[in-house]
C-alpha cells in the first residue's frame, strides 16, 4: 500500500494551538461588544440550498459559489436526455445545494423564514466561516470567517452611530489607536451624479472614484471618460477630491457642490443626524483623533463600496499606520429580505475582516500575553509519589478554576521547564520530597524567575 503525502485543499489553512488563541482573544473582543449593545448570537447551516444563493451576488459571485454534488449515485442514474437539455439543467440535477459564500443572505433568508417568532428590530450578530470558489492568493482564501452584526426592521440611524461607537470600541480594545473610519453615503454619490448631468450613472462613476486612492486622478479620469462619461462631467468631479477641513466644513462644501438634488439632500441630512446621536453620546469615535491628526470618523466622499447592495450610509475601516486594506465595511440596506418575498425591511450592518486584524496586531505586536496563554499553572513531578501527591493538588487548583494541568510522566526537569516555556505557561509547581514533609511546595513565576514555598491555599489564593 503506497504512501499518500498529506495535503489540505487550496485555500485552506490549518491553525495551530498559538494562532488559534490569538484568533479567539480577536473573537471574543468582537463578540463582548456585539452583546453590550445587545445583538442577539446566530447561526445558519454551513450549507444552503442552491437556490437560495443563485442570483444574489450578480454573475461574478455566483461562479464562485462551492455547489455540493448530491449525494449517492445520483450521477450515474442521470439519463442522456437530461445532459442533452443544456449544462445548467444538469446543474441543478446534481447539485441543489451550496456551501455559504456569505452571512448577509443566510441571515435574510432566516429573518423571512422566522418573522412571526423574531421580535423587531432585530439585532443579530454572527461569526461563523464562509467559503469561495475564488483562485487562492496571498491574503485571499476559499475558507474564511466573517463577524457580522445587522439590526433590521427599522429606519433609525441611531444604527449607524451605534455602528460607528462598536467600531471605534472594538477597535480600542484590541489596543489600536490609530484608525479612520471612513462614511459615505449613497445618496450624496446619486445626487453628485445628478449634479454633473450624469444622473442614474453613480454605480460607473464611484467605481472608477473608489479607486482614487490606487490610481490617482489621472488614472480616475482616464477610466471615467472611457465608461463614457463626458469631459465636462469629468470636470465638475475635480472640487470633489479637494474637500477639507472638519467633517462639518466637508457637509458644508458638499451642500453647495449637491445644490438641490433631492438625493443628495436626503444623505447631507442622515450624514449630519449621523453626527447628532454620535455628538449626543458624546462619542469617543466623533472626538478623539488619532496620531496623523485626523478624526477617528471621517467624512470620505470618495468612498463609493457596494452600491448595487446599499441605499444609505456606507462604511469602511483602515488601520493607518500599517500597509493594509480595510480591517471592516458595512452599510445601510432598504430590501434585504425583498429577495425571499418580505419587501421593506430596511436593515443597517458591518462586518470585520478577522484575518487583516489578525496581521494588524501582529505586526504590530499587539497581542496581549494572556491571549496566548491556556494553561495557568503546569505541576512537574518526579516520581510515583510525587505524582500521587500531586493529583489532589490538581483538582484543588482546577475546582478554584485555575487552568492546571500535571506533567504525565517523571520526565527530566530540563525537559518539564521546557514544556512550560514553549507553552508559554506562566507558573510552575515543583513537587520533591522535602515539599511533600513540609506541605509547602515551591511555586516558580517563569516570567519573573522568582520562586516562593507555599501551602496549596497560598498558591491558590496568588494565581487567582
Amino acid at each position: 500500500m503506497s504512501k499518500e503525502k498529506p495535503s489540505i485543499p487550496k485555500g485552506t489553512r490549518d491553525f495551530g494551538p498559538a494562532v488559534v488563541a490569538k484568533r479567539n482573544y480577536i473573537f471574543g473582543v468582537i463578540k463582548r461588544t456585539f452583546e453590550r449593545f445587545g445583538y442577539l448570537p446566530l447561526e445558519t447551516p454551513a450549507m444552503e440550498q442552491l437556490s437560495v444563493l443563485t442570483g444574489k451576488y450578480g454573475d461574478e459571485g455566483d461562479q464562485l459559489i462551492f455547489k455540493i454534488l448530491n449525494s449517492g449515485d445520483f450521477l450515474a442514474k442521470t439519463k442522456h436526455e437530461d445532459i442533452e437539455q443544456g449544462y445548467k439543467h444538469l446543474t441543478r440535477k446534481i447539485s441543489e445545494k451550496a456551501l455559504r459564500y456569505d452571512l448577509t443572505v443566510p441571515f435574510a433568508r432566516f429573518v423571512v423564514m422566522n418573522r412571526n417568532d423574531i421580535t423587531f428590530p432585530f439585532k443579530r450578530y454572527q461569526i461563523q466561516p464562509v467559503w469561495r470558489a475564488d483562485r487562492p492568493q496571498k491574503g485571499r482564501y476559499r475558507e474564511f470567517y466573517q463577524c457580522d452584526a445587522d439590526v433590521v426592521g427599522t429606519n433609525s440611524l441611531l444604527c449607524e452611530a451605534e455602528i460607528v461607537q462598536m467600531i471605534n470600541g472594538t477597535l480600542t480594545d484590541l489596543g489600536l489607536t490609530d484608525f479612520t473610519i471612513k462614511i459615505n453615503h449613497r445618496g450624496v454619490l446619486a445626487g453628485i451624479a445628478e449634479a454633473i448631468g450624469e444622473k442614474g450613472r453613480e454605480g460607473e462613476i464611484c467605481v472608477a472614484i473608489d479607486k482614487l486612492d490606487k490610481i490617482g486622478r489621472e488614472g480616475v479620469r482616464k477610466e471615467l471618460l472611457e465608461r463614457g462619461i463626458t469631459e465636462t462631467a469629468v470636470g465638475k468631479l475635480e472640487p470633489l477630491y479637494d474637500l477639507s477641513g472638519s467633517n462639518e466644513e466637508k457637509l458644508a462644501q458638499l451642500q453647495r457642490i449637491l445644490g438641490e438634488t433631492a438625493e443628495g439632500q436626503r444623505g447631507l441630512n442622515d450624514l449630519r443626524e449621523v453626527w447628532a446621536y454620535l455628538q449626543g453620546l458624546q462619542s469617543m469615535a466623533l472626538t478623539a483623533e488619532n496620531p496623523s491628526g485626523e478624526p477617528r470618523l471621517m467624512l470620505d466622499v470618495t468612498l463609493a463600496r457596494g452600491l448595487s447592495y446599499y441605499t444609505g450610509c456606507i462604511f469602511e475601516v483602515k488601520v493607518n499606520n500599517v500597509s493594509m486594506g480595510s480591517i471592516s465595511g458595512g452599510g445601510r440596506y432598504d430590501n434585504l429580505t425583498g429577495m425571499f418575498g418580505l419587501p421593506g425591511v430596511s436593515g443597517v450592518g458591518f462586518s470585520f475582516g478577522v484575518d487583516r486584524i489578525y496581521d494588524v496586531l501582529e505586526e504590530l505586536q499587539l497581542f496581549p500575553e494572556s491571549s496566548q496563554q491556556s494553561t495557568t499553572a503546569l505541576i512537574v513531578q518526579f516520581d510515583k509519589a510525587s505524582e500521587q501527591y500531586a493529583l489532589p493538588v490538581l483538582q484543588q487548583l482546577r475546582d478554584a478554576g485555575i487552568s492546571a494541568e500535571l506533567y504525565p510522566e517523571p520526565a527530566k526537569l530540563k525537559k518539564q521547564m521546557g514544556y512550560a516555556d514553549q507553552k508559554s505557561i506562566p507558573y510552575v509547581i515543583l513537587i520533591g520530597s522535602e515539599e511533600m514533609a513540609s506541605g509547602k511546595l515551591k511555586l516558580r513565576d517563569m516570567r519573573q524567575g522568582q520562586q516562593q514555598d507555599l501551602t496549596v491555599a497560598e498558591i491558590i489564593s496568588k494565581l487567582k
